[in-house]
């Protein structure tokens, strides 16, 4: 392979490999494939190319054994840059979740906003309009004025990027851990649609093709932000703030409008935007993907700092940007959209049949690679780590109940738990959010999921994401059954068949064997769950490294379930209706303590086996809710999770018109706070009216699902369990609604 060494090339030699974070091994590999030395620059895309970040070298070959395809699915799992889900009438939903972890933690504002930036164009370079975006955020314990900073700056960031980019913020879920000190977790999902002969794939194909940049200029921000997020925290990373994206939701604006433009023009052959490391990853996995080759002049590259060197042009993570091959001869029609949407549009090089990656600046070649070499899927290293069963599961699963004191105070119990920043009300979030704009929102945050109708049909959709890494640091696999069933159970809550899911993995250190194990086993549980929900994976992210000088943070697998309503007169929200209505739970209720909100609020304690999770029982429940939903029964919808039943009682009732309460009568085959606070999985709290309870009965034993009817909505605007709990509606909504937003007031 031909090369002339630049003269502003650094000679490499191993030691420099290593602190691109490359391996020995890794960096001999690299010689081998080249014949040679690598350049300087090529150093540089080979360390973020194989970086976990865009490689996923200790994780593919665990993410491989997940359900991947399925009869709704148009593309296999990575395949693309999104999922993309058939919903019928030649149309399709691209949706993704993705993590920006390490960024938000020195940089929150710009951390969380561009994770919101990159998510939407994974979504929009594939032709889909985003139509909706959630959110999944883990931060330390709010007592702690540097977690609340965090907090603050995160939520601006997501919503002064998604409001000005007109993109509703439609649902998510908060956690407040001591784990996460240090290294909170912001996982962004971004939910599309498209006509099918509209999508467009991220191939470079075609001898002589065009190849431009469409978009913002590149700069100096984010380079060597893939090997960033392929790293520990440490207490120097607060210096590495810039390895942090900086960016402009109204240029992206700009950028999608016309990227939809050109998604609707025969003469484009494919597109994908410069997320993790910029140009080298676009351009790599493009023309690995067309089994060709690229040539780019960096010299052409528009530049808003003066004296960039070809290694930061190409390891630039600037936002905003596209790659764009198209067919030869229709560079002005090109040109012509980008100066309608007031975008800077620049050939920068073309496609060749070489199979390498050709760069070129001020007349030297300054880097040759062969693309197959550098990609996912192809010559990137793939490994199988050492994995091994965490010495603390045996100490933190035994708990004795019987030596856990009942509480004295029911009454105090229910309202310190409905106090629980991770149980209180998110207003003080949510409302930051423009969860409405494009109106086509039909139940926004709040709920148990998100609806967001499609226009020009019946058809809604119903979104939610769900993770339990207290759960998961407690039994793995379970923990990762558990959030794939929750995510389909909140779906299902709202009127929708569970179709499809995205995932974003944020795990500890994977050359830590006992945080390997915890990966395998929780992949093995979403999968396990998935297969039998009929859920098949689309695709999502892996975030390995969350970890800090206090330790690494909780397994914490986050699911992005997509669910259809076909039907808007199906959608159900977990409001009561009205006063007389029965409350029917459906499922049975065990009572687990182990691992919930209430074991840690009240007791102090982190401990115990989570709630069993019978898959085949959490279908038939999903199953007999959605019929009962479908023929007109059910009236409204709300599963047991954090905080048991009382807590979804009390949730149900707040939502619920002005004046009303609920009188429930309990057995009490469990102690009173299992009863009461147990997280038990797989049930769900119905209301019906009285003429329709015989029919849900009958649904209920058709599915060989429980059901009891435990109370009815009353006009008495107070909560009434058994003689455990009498509280008046107005003292539940002030622990309630007002919780949170003191404790960030604070």
């Amino acid at each position: 392979m031909s090369e002339t060494r630049a003269a502003t090339e650094p000679v490499v030699d191993e030691q420099l490999a290593l602190e691109h974070g490359l391996s020995q091994a890794e960096y001999g590999r690299i010689q081998e494939i080249l014949g040679r030395q690598p350049t300087f620059t090529e150093l540089g895309i080979f360390s973020v190319m194989w970086s976990e970040h865009c490689s996923y070298k200790s994780s593919i070959k665990v993410l491989k054994t997940l359900p991947r395809s399925g009869a709704r699915l148009l593309v296999e799992a990575g395949e693309e840059n999104a999922g993309l889900v058939d919903i019928g009438g030649g149309r399709a939903i691209a949706f993704k979740i993705e993590s920006h972890n390490h960024p938000s933690a020195v940089e929150p504002y710009q951390g969380a906003a561009t994770g919101v930036g990159g998510i939407m164009r994974d979504i929009f370079t594939m032709g889909a309009r985003p139509i909706a975006a959630l959110n999944s955020l883990r931060f330390g314990d709010l007592d702690d004025p540097h977690n609340r900073y965090l907090l603050e700056q995160v939520v601006r960031g997501i919503g002064d990027y998604g409001n000005c980019l007109g993109i509703p913020t439609v649902g998510g879920e908060l956690v407040i851990a001591k784990a996460y000190k240090g290294n909170p977790l912001i996982n962004a999902m971004a939910v599309g649609i498209v006509q099918h002969d509209r999508v467009v794939s991220a191939v470079a194909r075609g001898k002589g093709n065009p190849v431009f940049i469409i978009g913002s200029k590149t700069g100096r921000d984010g380079i060597h932000g893939a090997t960033f997020a392929s790293e520990e925290l440490s207490e120097e990373s607060e210096s590495r703030k810039s390895n942090v994206q900086v960016g402009d939701p109204f240029t992206e604006k700009l950028l999608l409008e016309a990227t939809l433009e050109l998604a609707r023009r025969p003469f484009l052959v494919g597109m994908q935007d410069m997320g993790a490391a910029g140009i080298t990853c676009s351009c790599s996995e493009m023309a690995a993907k067309g089994k060709s080759g690229l040539r780019l002049d960096l010299d052409k590259v528009p530049l808003r700092e003066p004296g960039m060197t070809p290694y930061e042009i190409m390891l630039s993570e600037s936002q905003e940007r596209m790659l764009v091959v198209i067919k030869a001869g229709f560079e002005q029609e090109l040109l012509e959209i980008a100066e309608r949407w007031e975008l800077g549009c620049t050939r920068i090089g073309e496609v060749t049949d070489s199979g390498n990656l050709e760069v070129y600046s001020a007349g030297d070649k300054v880097a040759e690679v062969p693309c197959q070499q550098l990609v996912l899927g192809g010559g990137a290293p793939q490994y199988t780590l050492p994995a091994k069963r965490p010495a603390y599961l045996d100490a933190v699963t035994e708990l004795d109940i019987n030596s856990l004191p009942e509480p004295e105070n029911y009454n105090h119990c229910l309202l310190k738990l409905l106090s629980s920043p991770n149980i209180a009300h998110k207003g003080f979030i949510y409302e930051q959010y423009d969860s409405t704009v494009r109106s086509n929102t039909a139940v926004g945050p709040g709920g148990d999921a998100a609806v967001i109708r499609i226009k020009g049909t019946n058809q809604a959709l119903a979104l939610s994401t769900d993770g339990n890494g207290r759960y998961t640091w407690l039994d793995p696999r379970i923990g990762g059954r558990i959030a794939v069933a929750e995510a389909a159970r909140n779906v299902v809550c709202a009127g929708a068949q569970p179709v499809a899911i995205t995932n974003c993995l944020n795990f500890g250190n994977p050359n830590d064997p006992e945080i390997y194990f915890q990966f395998q086993e929780a992949v093995a549980g979403i999968g396990e769950a998935c297969r039998y929900l009929n859920t098949p994976v689309t695709g999502g992210n892996v975030s390995f490294y969350n970890e800090s000088p206090e330790g690494a943070v909780y397994p914490t697998p986050v699911v992005g379930m997509l669910g259809l309503i076909e039907d808007l007169a199906h959608i159900t929200r977990p409001a009561f209706r009205q006063e007389g209505d029965f409350i029917v739970v459906l499922g049975s209720l065990n009572g687990e303590l182990g691992g919930s909100e209430y074991l840690e609020r009240i007791h102090g304690l982190v401990q115990g086996s989570p709630p069993p999770l019978t898959l085949d029982t959490e279908l038939r429940v999903q199953v007999a809710c959605l019929e009962g939903i479908r023929r007109g029964i059910i009236r409204s919808a709300h599963d047991v999770s954090d905080g048991g039943l009382a807590v979804c009682l009390v949730e149900s009732l707040l939502d619920s018109p002005a004046g009303l309460g609920a009188d429930i009568h309990l057995s009490r085959r469990l102690r009173n706070d299992e009863l009461l606070f147990g997280e038990s999985q797989s049930v769900i709290v119905v209301t019906v009216i009285e003429d329709q309870l015989l029919p849900l009965q009958r649904i209920a034993m058709e599915e060989q699902v429980p059901s009891i009817t435990i109370g009815r909505v009353t006009d008495q605007a107070r909560m009434k369990i058994n003689d455990l709990i009498d509280l008046p509606r107005e003292q539940l909504e002030e622990a309630y609604r007002e919780s949170f937003r003191r404790i960030m007031e604070a």
